[in-house]
C-alpha cells in the first residue's frame, strides 16, 4: 500500500527554503524619488562636528532631506540633531542630489582621469628614444611554427 500525498498538495509555495541571515542595515533606506540620488553625508566624527565635509557636499549640490518628506525614516532619527527638521542618524545626514548633477560629476572626473593618462603617456613618449622606446605605439606578439633549438 502506497501512502503518498496527492499531487495538488505538493507545490513550491508549501516548501520552506531557509534564507541566510544578514545583519540589519544601520541606516534606513529612503523611498526612491524619481530624478534624485540619495546619500548619507557625514556631519560628525568622534563626537566633533565635521563642518568642512558638510559644507563641501552642500556646495557640490547635495540638499538635506526634510523629515516631513520621509516620515518613515524618523523612527531611527537622532533627537539631538544639529539639523532640526532633517533626517540625521548617528552623525550622518540624509541628502539628495539630482541625477543629472551626478552624471555631470562622473563625466567630469572621467574626463580628468583620461587627461591625466594622456599626459603620462605624452611624457613617456617625449623621453623615449627610437633605438629603445619606452612605449611602443602598437603592441603585437609573434607566433612562429617549426622546430625549436636542437640540443
Amino acid at each position: 500500500m502506497d501512502d503518498r500525498t496527492p499531487r495538488e498538495l505538493e507545490t513550491r509555495e508549501t516548501e520552506f527554503r531557509p534564507t541566510s541571515w544578514a545583519p540589519p542595515s544601520i541606516l534606513p533606506d529612503p523611498k526612491p524619488e524619481p530624478g534624485y540620488v540619495y546619500r548619507w553625508i557625514r556631519t560628525a566624527i568622534s563626537n566633533s562636528a565635521d563642518n568642512t565635509n558638510v559644507s563641501r557636499q552642500f556646495r557640490e549640490g547635495y540638499v538635506p532631506v526634510r523629515a516631513e518628506d520621509h516620515p518613515e525614516l524618523m523612527l531611527a532619527a537622532d533627537p539631538n540633531s544639529r539639523f532640526k527638521g532633517n533626517v540625521e542618524v548617528g552623525g550622518l545626514l540624509l541628502c539628495k542630489i539630482p541625477e543629472a548633477t551626478v552624471r555631470q560629476r562622473a563625466a567630469y572626473y572621467a574626463n580628468m582621469a583620461q587627461q591625466q593618462m594622456e599626459s603620462v603617456d605624452n611624457n613617456l613618449m617625449r623621453e623615449s628614444d627610437p633605438r629603445m622606446p619606452v612605449l611602443r605605439p602598437e603592441r603585437s606578439s609573434r607566433t612562429t611554427f617549426g622546430r625549436g633549438p636542437r640540443e
